[in-house]
């Protein structure tokens, strides 16, 4: 029998204000679900066990969207791999173990495309995690989401149930994505760049890398969609993890060009070779989460054009 997500059902959002986490809060408000629970950092440190436990005792949590977590780009990545290691771990860690002591009944769980292999080949499929190394400028992330997905299934062996549903989304994007320039990913940074560049009038922008690498980008409100359908459909161990994507990939000089149309930049763009470009494909082979009946999300223009308009609004 599939799992009863019920209107009422206690829904804890951990990460309600970024960029999946507020994607769920519109699906349910959207969807008339009436029993949300949400905390900020200064309400909640998911960094404490004994904090965290205390929270899921005390609100009687039957289903946890862990969208909390320490994420951004390669510069980031690169420069504080403990930071990465270390919180992810210790997030994951107390939530799993507040919610195995408080009777929750579903998790999602966000792992990340960095757990495949850096070179694997493409699309990848949900077989290939841990046959490689990941790509080494984001390897600390990677380990903290593998040792998440491992969990997660280590979880519901024991039990003899599948409650804890690891999923790996694709490259995310959409409203409430982080436009810091220091640590945002590579398209929420194209649009800051190339929308501030036409501003200034530049007559030209420099890029890190070739453009060449190609990268899957999925809306965060579909990545949502997706989810609520896991929550309710009865999964296997066979199943898990899951891939979230679109199945369709763009260079990242394609990207940059379909954002300079769109934020009208007139400039020239060129491309810095000597920085680095990350893993050079990164397509997920979305056969499993399909097979599932899930197959309906937008259009990379669609999703650029609402990302575009939240950034207009919140850092115009």
């Amino acid at each position: 029998m599939d799992f009863d997500l019920k209107k009422d059902t206690p829904i804890y959002v951990a990460g309600h204000k970024g960029l999946i986490g507020s994607a769920f809060i519109r699906f349910f408000k959207n969807n008339n679900y009436t029993n949300i629970i949400t905390r900020n950092r200064e309400e909640l440190e998911l960094k404490s066990s004994s904090d965290t436990n205390d929270f899921f005792r005390k609100n009687k949590i039957e289903v946890v969207i862990l969208a909390a977590g320490k994420v951004g780009g390669i510069m980031q990545n690169r420069d504080f791999p403990d930071d990465f290691i270390s919180e992810n771990l210790s997030i994951q860690l107390n939530v799993f173990n507040s919610a195995k002591k408080n009777g929750v009944k579903r998790l999602i769980f966000f792992a990340s495309s960095c757990v495949y292999p850096r070179d694997a080949p493409q699309p990848m499929s949900e077989d290939q995690i841990g046959t490689g190394h990941p790509e080494p400028t984001s390897i600390a992330y990677a380990s903290a989401k593998y040792a998440g997905i491992q969990m997660c299934q280590a979880i519901n062996r024991q039990n003899n149930l599948v409650s804890f549903i690891p999923v790996i989304p694709n490259s995310v994007y959409g409203p409430n994505d982080n436009f810091d320039l220091s640590s945002s990913h590579v398209l929420p940074a194209l649009i800051r760049r190339l929308d501030e560049a036409k501003k200034d009038n530049k007559p030209s922008l420099t890029l890190w890398g070739s453009g060449s690498p190609k990268r899957e980008f999925v809306f965060s409100d579909d990545i949502a969609c997706a989810c609520v359908k896991l929550l309710k459909t009865l999964l296997s161990d066979k199943d898990l993890p899951i891939n979230i994507g679109t199945g369709v990939e763009v260079s990242i000089k394609e990207l940059s060009e379909k954002i300079r149309h769109m934020v009208g930049y007139s400039g020239i763009i060129k491309w810095d070779v000597s920085r680095p470009d990350g893993a050079p494909r990164k397509l997920l082979d979305n056969t499993r989460i399909k097979s599932m009946g899930w197959n309906k999300y937008d259009t990379l223009d669609t999703g650029l054009e609402a990302t575009y308009q939240w950034y207009k609004e919140n850092y115009g």
